[in-house]
């Protein structure tokens, strides 16, 4: 089932199944800014992931000792959500530990994800919390935008624009993993025009605190999209390197992939957050299309 929000300058779809953004159209152009999931590239439009982020090392943790098998970006992407409240601009889905989850993540949780359009920009928030004496998790998103937005365009007429302008920390992958001990300093703090081969090696992940601000622009016409976000450590920038694909994602992300070096123990792994019964997990990040 698909859940549709309306503002007075924007219409945006979400499916139950994953929670999954997969629609967000401005009403005066009818231009679409959500990634359609064309599987010749990639069948996905912004998945939600949770409880990893990223690839485990042979796609196993242990816990306590306990050894634990999960695929990369975890199990709710692929999962149905309950829609608990909703109206005309906004919604919340409900997914919640169960038998099937727990063989592979001994947890019990509770995963609250809500979305709200005023005008042109959604924001998606995630609450997280459990019924476990202690949980380790990750949570990030993983929307994707076309690019190129207009006909007639090419990526190349297309930039990433970052604020504030300041050089970050970039973190290398090698192979699906990361690399934390070759980390450089990424010139962040000038746009970069887009081309394929910025994804040549896979996604390019940077390190991020405080208010940022990530934008697709182009001067060739007025429309792009903004990602805005506070308290989220990472953020990845994503199209496949394999094909030359329409669309760049903007991930920002609360976990991050195993190191090269990682034990395989969650309450070790880089990046990952713990909660106590009790306690409450928030996040949120904001979309704005121009």
């Amino acid at each position: 089932m698909t859940i549709y929000l309306e503002s007075d300058t924007a219409k945006v779809s979400i499916n139950e199944f994953g929670a999954e953004l997969s629609s967000f159209i401005l009403k005066e152009t009818g231009v679409e800014y959500i990634w359609q999931a064309n599987p010749n590239y990639w069948g996905r439009h912004a998945p939600v992931l949770f409880p990893i982020v990223g690839r485990l090392k042979k796609n196993t943790y242990t816990y306590k000792g306990q050894p634990y098998r999960m695929n990369q970006h975890g199990f709710a992407r692929d999962m149905m959500f309950d829609v608990i409240e909703q109206d005309a601009c906004s919604v919340v889905f409900e997914l919640t530990s169960n038998q099937e989850t727990l063989e592979k993540y001994p947890f019990e949780f509770r995963l609250l994800i809500g979305y709200k359009l005023i005008d042109n920009e959604l924001t998606t928030s995630y609450e997280v919390s459990t019924l476990s004496d202690e949980m380790y998790f990750s949570i990030g998103a993983h929307p994707a935008f076309n690019v190129p937005l207009i006909e007639g365009t090419t990526i190349e007429d297309y930039y990433l624009h970052f604020y504030p302008l300041k050089s970050r920390i970039k973190i290398p992958l090698k192979g699906a993993y990361i690399n934390s001990e070759s980390k450089t300093l990424a010139q962040t703090n000038t746009s970069i025009q887009l081309n394929h081969g910025l994804f040549k090696e896979d996604a390019q992940i940077l390190e991020t605190k405080g208010k940022n601000i990530f934008s697709i622009l182009s001067e060739k016409h007025p429309h792009g999209v903004r990602v805005s976000y506070e308290k989220f450590p990472f953020v990845g920038f994503w199209s496949p390197n394999t094909v030359d694909a329409p669309f760049i994602c903007i991930e920002p992300w609360c976990g991050i992939a195993d190191d090269v070096s990682a034990s395989g123990a969650i309450e070790e792994k880089i990046g990952i957050n713990k909660l106590s019964k009790g306690d409450i997990f928030n996040r949120s990040y904001t979309i704005e299309i121009i």
